[in-house]
């Protein structure tokens, strides 16, 4: 029976799995564990199932010790794991692909709902109960038929937000290292642009691609001056892919539209010129939070870990 460590609260399913079949010590407390009680409660674990809030380095695999086989993260993003590092000491890391996209998707297109028709900003003059009356001119926001939908990183996740927006009558360009499908190109009749051209052609960009050296602050002060005045941002990734700053001097100075923000730079932390603007919608990382979504991130995580511990092949490998 080897020992599970579980970093945070997950849904039963999962849980009970691993218990069924290992020793389990899970921080079940609705506050995030400290860095201090994680260190010492993943001591002597054989697998530790983290969630996207906890960093795994050098320190805490030491604290963990050689023995310790598998990270299984309850996430399809996995920046907050040094892979290097899981790698120089042969630990696998898996995460939870694939569950999250429709979930994600739904949130994409709410966002830019709520952005493009001003819905937050409208929202709370109700709520503040300021006073308000219908008016031609009142409130006045962009239809999105006819737009142009420009997405960062055509993969699942992608696809399904270009398919909802295909059915709100946008147009649909994409951005990514390597062409589409052509059958997926035929369903949502997408262009392929380079960066550059999306940036400067889009009514709207949303970003889908996952968070590296390479895409750190891949949205800043240059491709804001490049998009059109009118035009919205999304973002859905993870947060450091935009350059939160530069993204609150554009709205500030009328460069962009507006912006429809699940994730920050510095998350739970929220750059307070974003707080002061009505033109920014901000929700707090909630992409997977559907019931199922989680249930099921929990349940691929348990299946994950089981698997390296049993000696088996796990089934999302991020590690070799």
């Amino acid at each position: 029976m080897a020992r599970v460590v579980v970093t945070g609260k997950i849904p039963s399913g999962g849980l009970e799995r691993l218990k069924a079949e290992h020793e389990v010590t899970a921080w079940e407390k609705d506050d995030a564990i400290s860095r201090a009680e994680l260190l010492t409660m993943v001591a002597g674990a054989d697998a530790i199932v983290s969630l996207l809030t906890e960093k795994i380095d050098d320190e805490l695999l030491d604290a963990a010790g050689p023995q310790l086989k598998s990270v299984s993260n309850v996430a399809v993003g996995y920046n907050n794991i040094d892979v290097p590092a899981c790698e120089k000491r042969g630990v696998l890391v898996t995460n939870t692909p694939g569950v999250l996209t429709e979930a994600t998707a739904d949130i994409a297109m709410a966002l830019i709902l709520m952005s493009t028709r001003r819905l937050a900003e409208g929202e709370r003059v109700i709520r503040k109960q300021e006073p308000w009356q219908w008016g031609m001119f009142y409130m006045l926001g962009m239809g999105l038929q006819g737009r142009q939908l420009g997405i960062v990183g055509m993969g699942q996740i992608g696809i399904a937000t270009a398919r909802r927006a295909k059915a709100f009558g946008m147009n649909i360009a994409y951005t990514r290292r390597s062409p589409l499908e052509d059958n997926v190109v035929k369903e949502l009749d997408a262009k392929y642009m380079s960066m550059d051209e999306l940036i400067e052609s889009s009514d709207v960009i949303s970003l889908h691609c996952p968070y590296s050296p390479a895409t750190h602050h891949l949205i800043s002060e240059n491709q804001f001056a490049r998009m059109k005045k009118t035009a919205f941002l999304i973002n859905t990734a993870r947060g450091p892919i935009v350059h939160e700053q530069a993204l609150v001097d554009a709205l500030k100075s009328g460069e962009i539209a507006g912006a429809g923000l699940d994730v920050f730079e510095n998350e739970p932390a929220v750059n307070p010129g974003l707080l002061e603007l009505d033109n920014a919608v901000l929700i707090p990382h909630l992409g997977s939070a559907t019931v199922e979504t989680r249930a099921a991130m929990a349940d691929i995580a348990a299946t994950n870990a089981l698997a390296i511990l049993a000696g088996a092949q796990a089934p999302n490998l991020v590690t070799s």
